[in-house]
């Protein structure tokens, strides 16, 4: 009896989905419901930046600082591409990168 190479490789990919399917069971799924928190997920109440993380942040900006900018007083501990340097060469307007 031949067994064709494509029957094999068939069942070796559906392995992994099978196993995975039976892991589902034992193990919470993540992002499931985005818009819920986990219940006892701790949360930060306050967020209070230094002097040195507003000089970094306003990095190549000229006071008086415009109104803008005062987003920086409610920004949190998240991730924002405004505090790091972006591209190079003519697009680097606030001079990132000429240190």
């Amino acid at each position: 009896m031949k067994i064709k190479v494509k029957t094999i490789v068939n069942c070796l990919f559906m392995i992994p989905a099978i196993s995975s399917s039976a892991m589902a069971n034992e193990h919470p799924i993540a992002g499931t419901t985005p818009w819920q928190r986990p219940a006892g997920a701790p949360t930060i109440e306050w967020v209070k930046h230094n002097r040195a993380w507003y000089e970094k942040a306003l990095t190549g900006v000229n006071t008086p600082y415009p109104r803008s900018l005062y987003f920086l007083d409610s920004q949190g501990s998240w991730y924002t591409p405004f505090t790091r340097p972006g591209m190079i060469g003519p697009y680097d307007l606030r001079r990132w990168h000429h240190r």
